[in-house]
């Protein structure tokens, strides 16, 4: 049973990862547009978002745990922007088999 959770595992990575690359060249430019597959799809609903809650909730704890020292440090917003709301925003603010947060899927023409 272990043996077939990992091998899910690193087949869901190595097909979030095959989208990743395919998507890398758009990178440079000032809007990126995606249009994922089935594949990427399933493997961010199964793999990629629970793992990203799991960190954020992770993040979430080591930000109230750090919170004393990094108060008198006087660096509490970049702590909390870098264990909370950068993960954060990586599991919940984007389109579904989507590499990038804040962005949006391509959308199909209609006119076809």
């Amino acid at each position: 049973m272990r043996l077939l959770r990992h091998t899910t595992a690193l087949l869901a990575g190595l097909l979030l990862a095959g989208n990743v690359m395919a998507t890398e060249a758009n990178y440079g430019y000032q809007e990126h547009v995606e249009n994922p597959g089935i594949f990427a799809m399933v493997g961010d609903l199964i793999i990629a978002r629970p793992i990203g809650a799991a960190i954020t909730a992770v993040g979430a704890a080591a930000f109230v745990i750090s919170l004393p020292f990094t108060a008198l440090a006087g660096n509490t917003a970049e702590a909390g922007q870098e264990l909370v709301v950068r993960p954060g925003k990586e599991t919940f603010m984007r389109c579904l088999g989507c590499t990038k947060s804040g962005y949006g899927r391509k959308q199909q023409d209609e006119s076809l």
